[in-house]
């Protein structure tokens, strides 16, 4: 793909409504087919899939997304799928620049690896079977977030039909970060040289408080995450025989969890795995509360039931809407996100268990150093275990979140001026409680580049759980605000 290139028109002349039209039209005939057979393909991430490789489904998509931007033609674009021995590959390309005196580079992000299937799905969906219903694509991945290369390559090509001048652009799309990104740092440093002077990144894999405006990710939560295993018995015994002499390892399981967690609130313990939220962050979550309202968490699936003739709902920590912000983006939350050691219920006798063993998961604030906090979790769940059980924490590693750099001029101007073209509105500021990895690599490795770090996941498109969607119209909005911000480059 070495076609001479055309002479390009200044940046800031992107035509919105054409930019729209365009990706719109290519959306439709085109990327939904495309990530229809991409949810088909159970592409699970390293962690939830030891035999990865043999399995072939990473390589399948990886293929899969290759060719498919390879087909597209975009003048100039190279490709290649890089790989490190041991490692889940990477796709890599690159497409020159075509504005005079630019010497910065925007990067593109974007992962292919997904989550596994977990249950609940709704009768007539499935992770691997999808289903395009009212403007929404179900199944698993398509949201989260395979639609990144995709979105990036069709922006790219709206700027091309126009013959928009742009900066350098190269695109980096990991399969390893459902995972934890624990093999993108090896490629960021194999291809440090070769993805130049970042002064953008544009990673399409975070979330949306509304699907009416455009959305910028201001921070992400870090987390540290490991197996919690609480052993009493080498195996187990009658529980008549031996309950109320040998000690529970759920009720020592209990004990050990309340050094890290008031059960009552939820409040982590230890102040170190607290931070100071920066004026700018506590600023913004009062505007986007008054955006947003009660919606923030009513959006949620809530269990209910009948009480005296009216339906009672589950609540929330807090319905105060800043306080729910700052809730699940600014405070470190422990979460227990799977189990063993316990028998099906069908199949569990009267047996007191040998052991219990927890999956926690503990998100952290984005100012909290990761690697910090696993080695304090560690020694604090395992050290002076009650009765002297055998208490071990095995980590799964850790991820230090981000918080984005001040927002230069031009960036804002170019978010706002995108979003109103498409949606109507200015773009929104928002937090967001999940990790991406690489965003705080890559803030360290680019302190000056700006970062757009947004996404379509928004209410109720449930990444990770059952009946995740990707919201279509709102994607393809998004495409076309790519485009316009990176034509505003300076």
């Amino acid at each position: 793909m070495n076609a001479p290139l055309h002479r390009e028109i200044p940046a800031g002349l992107l035509n919105d409504a054409q930019a729209l039209s365009d990706v719109s039209a290519q959306w439709d005939s085109d990327i939904v087919r495309q990530l229809t057979d991409y949810i088909t393909i159970p592409a699970k991430s390293p962690s939830f899939d030891a035999d990865w490789a043999g399995h072939g489904h990473i390589e399948t998509v990886m293929r899969n997304a290759a060719a498919w931007v390879e087909a597209q033609k975009v003048e100039g674009l190279k490709l290649e799928i890089v790989r490190l021995e041991g490692r889940t590959p990477v796709l890599f390309f690159e497409v020159p620049a075509t504005k005079t005196g630019s010497t910065e580079t925007v990067l593109m992000y974007g992962h292919l690896d997904k989550q596994p299937e977990f249950t609940g799905w709704r009768n007539d969906l499935g992770p691997w079977t999808p289903k395009y219903e009212d403007g929404k694509l179900f199944g698993r991945g398509g949201a989260d977030d395979g639609y990144a290369v995709y979105a990036g390559i069709a922006a790219i090509q709206a700027l091309k039909s126009q013959k928009v001048a742009h900066p350098r652009i190269v695109g980096l799309v990991e399969t390893c970060e459902e995972s934890g990104s624990y093999d993108l740092l090896p490629y960021v440093d194999a291809l440090r040289s070769r993805l130049g002077d970042v002064g953008l990144v544009i990673c399409l894999d975070s979330g949306a408080g509304n699907y009416d405006q455009l959305w910028l990710t201001t921070s992400l939560r870090g987390m540290a995450s490991g197996v919690l295993k609480v052993e009493i018995l080498t195996e187990g015994v009658h529980s008549g025989d031996a309950s109320g002499l040998v000690p529970s390892s759920f009720r020592i399981m209990r004990q050990v969890l309340d050094r890290l967690e008031d059960s009552k609130t939820g409040t982590l313990l230890p102040q170190s795995f607290h931070c100071e939220i920066p004026a700018e962050r506590l600023a913004q979550a009062q505007v986007t509360a008054n955006i947003l309202g009660d919606q923030i968490y009513k959006r949620f699936p809530w269990a209910h039931h009948d009480c005296g003739g009216a339906t009672t709902f589950a609540l929330p920590t807090t319905t105060d809407p800043v306080e729910a912000l700052l809730n699940r983006t600014w405070k470190p939350t422990l979460s227990v996100t799977g189990a063993d050691g316990f028998p099906e219920m069908g199949n569990a006798g009267n047996v007191l268990r040998p052991y219990t063993a927890f999956k926690l998961s503990l998100r952290l604030p984005p100012l909290v150093d990761a690697g910090s906090a696993v080695q304090e979790l560690k020694t604090l769940l395992e050290d002076n275990a009650p009765y002297q059980a055998k208490v071990t924490f095995e980590s799964a590693g850790g991820a230090t979140g981000w918080n984005a750099p001040s927002t230069s001029p031009w960036f804002q101007k170019a978010l706002d001026d995108a979003s109103q073209a498409h949606y109507g509105a200015p773009c929104g500021t928002i937090g967001q409680g999940g990790t991406i990895p690489l965003m705080n690599m890559l803030s360290q490795g680019f302190p000056k580049a700006q970062m757009m770090v947004c996404g379509v996941l928004g209410p109720k498109s449930n990444a990770h759980g059952p009946n995740e969607f990707l919201h279509v119209p709102y994607a393809k909005k998004i495409t076309a605000a790519v485009a316009h911000v990176i034509a505003s480059m300076p």
